[in-house]
């Protein structure tokens, strides 16, 4: 049995290629979903609009602080694995989800799988670093999103037979969902808008920090004037709230072209990235996504573990009105990757993780 563990939107839309391809194959497998990520819009949905089948369990640990949500996990993950018999524990990333059904898999000696490994940010203050470190080294497998992880992995010391250059499933998801979305979605036509920036935080180290919350907010005006364009926002439960708590509503009002939308799902969000002037955002995944979509990206944060997509299209930026602003335009001038290697590999990823597992189960 193998127990297929998640608990975030990014990690259900990037393990949804290896589940399909779970369900063709004569493996056994459960999903198991911690509901890391709480509201219905912001996770749960995105299974029934990826076609996945509903997790056999849903743990419902909701919120809370590093320690009481991974230690909440923790407990509960170890009598489900002991419940359905796991053999083996898949898991993905870099979430409070990972490192616990990581740490619970190595403790109670089941082999223990971690796909999307080696990605490193080299900035240990971000606890996503930790947490994708550790599992990376307690893993009896790992699949590796690009050879630049692989080398990682390497460098640290990991034996190099059980690490697997798969590619990375998120170009799957997206090479498998672009034509749906694009057939589905009608977010742009609600919204009456056609030529927009899309920008996306998160982050406790950009909402939790009154002066950088701030400084995203103050940089939208700016973007509208200088590129005459609109601004999407959909906006995350965290934000809203802290924009509440340091009373910043004010620089959300009395501005036509911004739109303030609720979290969108998948499909809608899918597009959004697609049809966008240019993305700002500090989400990983939404990185990952617009690479593949080549779309022009500004990360607000210090530091990224995607190093190797690094360029003027795809750049890291402070966390300044007028940086955020200069990036913008630098990114949106620098012309397409198309054509160019993709280091994410070819969109079989998901198949691939499938294959190894079968050979895997067959020793």
């Amino acid at each position: 049995m193998i127990a297929v563990t998640l608990g975030t939107r990014p990690e259900i839309i990037k393990l949804a290629p290896l589940i399909r391809e779970l369900e063709e194959s004569d493996l056994d497998y459960s999903i198991v979903h911690t509901n890391q990520h709480y509201s219905q819009n912001m996770d749960s949905v995105f299974f029934s609009e990826l076609s996945l089948r509903k997790p056999d369990y849903n743990l419902s640990v909701g919120s809370g602080t590093h320690g009481v949500q991974t230690g909440k996990m923790l407990e509960l993950l170890e009598r489900v694995y002991d419940k359905i018999g796991a053999e083996s524990v898949i898991t993905l990333g870099d979430t409070n989800t990972t490192i616990a059904a990581s740490l619970t898999a190595a403790k109670s000696h089941i082999t223990l799988v971690h796909a999307e490994a080696g990605f490193r940010s080299f900035d240990r203050r971000m606890p996503e670093e930790i947490n994708r470190i550790v599992s990376d080294h307690i893993s009896d497998l790992l699949f590796s999103p690009c050879s630049l992880a692989s080398d990682n992995l390497i460098r640290e010391g990991i034996d190099p037979l059980i690490i697997y250059d798969t590619g990375n499933t998120i170009l799957d998801s997206v090479i498998q969902n672009l034509p749906i979305a694009r057939q589905k979605s009608s977010v742009l036509a609600l919204l009456g808008v056609n030529s927009y920036c899309l920008i996306t935080t998160h982050r406790a180290e950009n909402t939790d920090d009154k002066e950088k919350l701030t400084a995203i907010l103050s940089s939208i005006p700016q973007i509208i004037k200088e590129h005459d364009c609109d601004v999407i926002f959909p906006m995350h439960p965290r934000t809203k709230k802290m924009i509440r708590e340091f009373n910043l509503d004010h620089l959300l009002t009395n501005q036509s072209r911004l739109h303030v939308i609720e979290p969108q799902g998948y499909f809608d969000f899918l597009l959004l990235e697609e049809k966008a002037l240019c993305v700002i955002t500090d989400s990983g995944g939404v990185q990952d996504e617009c690479f593949a979509l080549d779309v022009p990206t500004v990360i607000i944060r210090d530091s990224t573990e995607k190093t190797d997509i690094i360029s003027n299209r795809f750049c890291l930026s402070s966390v300044e009105p007028e940086t955020i602003v200069s990036n913008v335009s630098r990114a949106m001038a620098t012309g397409s990757r198309s054509g160019e290697y993709n280091p994410y590999g070819s969109g079989h990823a998901g198949k691939k993780m499938r294959e190894i597992l079968e050979i895997e189960a067959e020793k």
